[in-house]
């Protein structure tokens, strides 16, 4: 149990909340109340020194913080300036930002560094929108302009295969080309810029103008924020995702319950997740309120590192009495499948309650649930039932490496059979250009949009009216096991009915 090392005038009060339940009844009146609260007052001691200072405890956010902002000491609600490792922007904000810098820096400007900045093309690509294009060719002219030199540009449309540099969602290909290292600073022009956490970096999302202002300085006024520390123990049921385990948070802290907070996420769960998975954990931090979200980086973060970065980086790690301002303890082994019904992620409900849900579709793809890891589950689902889907299943895989992953990468205990292969078999769609999609609905024209009040079951990250497209829509957030199985039954479903 962590403790704060104050003062002997203080108190450090730390609240832990025990939440080992069998099972999370959807009814909130059954939320789990804190168990216990603990006290710690630190003994008395000598005055320090006058050749030193006393060094108080730092979380892993706290000390990314404080070494790029180049102090010694942070705590939360302080305000200093950081320096910026990686920018990342895409084509919907890109534009915005690229005008803000040019404004306020000058038409003849230069960028801080012209290899710190990545621009992914990722959001409105495969449409006939002409907006949308012009989106694009502005960042294009951009990059041309500043010698910029990870721009993943697309100028085939009718064909992304032709465009080698072109990879797809932002948040998954800032990892899998190496641009995620512990121990940095990563921010973003989008909200989702939070999964990048799961390298043991700070990572958030900003808006347009602090984007500009990054462009021009490498530098941000960030406030600090405290820490809500997330222990995870007990090994993982074979029907359970990450996308399960963070439904399972949200719906116990709700929306708003970190906001401006940092979400740390420990434990032996955790510990045996798979970086991609990590990455779903971190992912969705923002639909908590989260400022960001982080994962201590360990063996499993070094191995997928290797042979994407040459350079070098330094994890930090939480001290052992760092403060937080809650710490909140689940016991994993005895969670059950969950479900975010519409239309707020926080809307939470065990699958097994909604099997009633008629649905109309299935979406599976994003930065949340549009990974090889991803498809490869909801492969799993589709091989173990050997039927066919009800309903019309879409597949959006979120990076052109994830599309070849699908074709190429056998699914175990297939007999060598790929995902595209059970896919087929299954009925569902062929894997679409790999781009965000329908997760944010887009143009009228984007694959899968929801352009008639449906009912889907999708594996993205927010389900508020009109996310997808039409503000009908009825939209279940749920993990691709689940997806899978909604799919094969025409309703929301457990997918236990399939794995075991």
């Amino acid at each position: 149990m962590a403790s704060s090392l104050l003062s002997p005038s203080f108190t450090s009060f730390l609240r832990t909340k025990d939440l080992s339940l069998y099972a999370f009844s959807s009814q909130r009146c059954l939320k789990a109340v804190p168990k216990r609260i603990r006290c710690s007052v630190a003994a008395p001691q000598r005055q320090p020194s006058t050749t030193g200072s006393v060094r108080t405890a730092m979380t892993m956010t706290e000390k990314i913080l404080a070494r790029a902002s180049e102090k010694a000491q942070l705590s939360p609600g302080d305000n200093v300036w950081v320096n910026v490792d990686i920018l990342m922007t895409h084509d919907v904000c890109g534009p915005g930002s690229i005008g803000i810098f040019k404004k306020e820096f000058g038409e003849d400007a230069k960028v801080w560094d012209r290899e710190k900045l990545v621009i992914i093309p990722d959001h409105y690509i495969f449409t006939s929108d002409e907006r949308a294009n012009r989106n694009v060719d502005i960042l294009r002219d951009f990059c041309q302009e500043q010698n910029i030199k990870y721009f993943y540009d697309i100028k085939d449309l009718s064909n992304f295969k032709a465009n080698p540099d072109y990879k797809g969602v932002c948040h998954v290909a800032l990892a899998q080309e190496g641009h995620c290292r512990p121990g940095e600073v990563l921010l973003g022009t989008d909200s989702h810029t939070c999964t990048a956490g799961a390298f043991g970096q700070f990572a958030t999302g900003i808006g347009n103008t602090d984007a500009g202002f990054v462009l021009g300085t490498g530098k941000l006024l960030l406030k600090v924020p405290p820490t809500l520390r997330f222990v995870l123990d007990g090994e993982m049921p074979d029907y359970l995702l990450s996308k399960d385990l963070i439904l399972q948070i949200i719906g116990e802290i709700s929306v708003a319950g970190a906001t401006y907070k940092a979400m740390e996420f420990v434990g032996t769960t955790v510990e045996s997740l798979t970086m991609e998975e990590r990455m779903t954990l971190c992912n969705m931090v923002v639909e908590a309120g989260g400022k960001n979200g982080v994962v201590p980086a360990d063996s499993t973060t070094f191995k997928y590192l290797e042979g994407k970065t040459s350079l070098s980086y330094e994890p930090v790690y939480s001290d052992q009495e760092a403060r937080f301002l809650s710490e909140y303890r689940f016991d994993v082994s005895k969670l059950e499948p969950v479900v975010a019904k519409p239309h707020s992620p926080d809307n939470r409900a065990l699958a097994r309650e909604c099997k009633d849900v008629k649905i109309n579709r299935v979406y599976i793809g994003s930065c949340t649930g549009g990974k090889t890891e991803d498809f490869i589950a909801a492969a799993k689902v589709f091989l173990a039932s050997g039927k066919k889907v009800k309903v019309p299943t879409f597949l959006v895989p979120a990076t052109q490496k994830v599309w070849m992953d699908v074709y190429s990468i056998p699914v175990p205990g297939s007999g060598g059979k790929t995902c595209s292969q059970i896919f087929e078999e299954a009925g569902c769609d062929t894997p679409a250009s790999p781009s965000c999609g329908a997760c944010l609905g887009g143009p009228k024209d984007t694959y899968a949009r929801m352009n008639e009040p449906q009912v889907c079951v999708s594996t993205t990250n927010r389900n508020f009216p009109g996310r997808m497209g039409h503000k009908e829509g009825q939209i279940y957030l749920a993990s691709p096991y689940t997806a899978a199985a909604s799919a094969l039954t025409g309703y929301v479903t457990d997918p236990r009915e399939f794995l075991q």
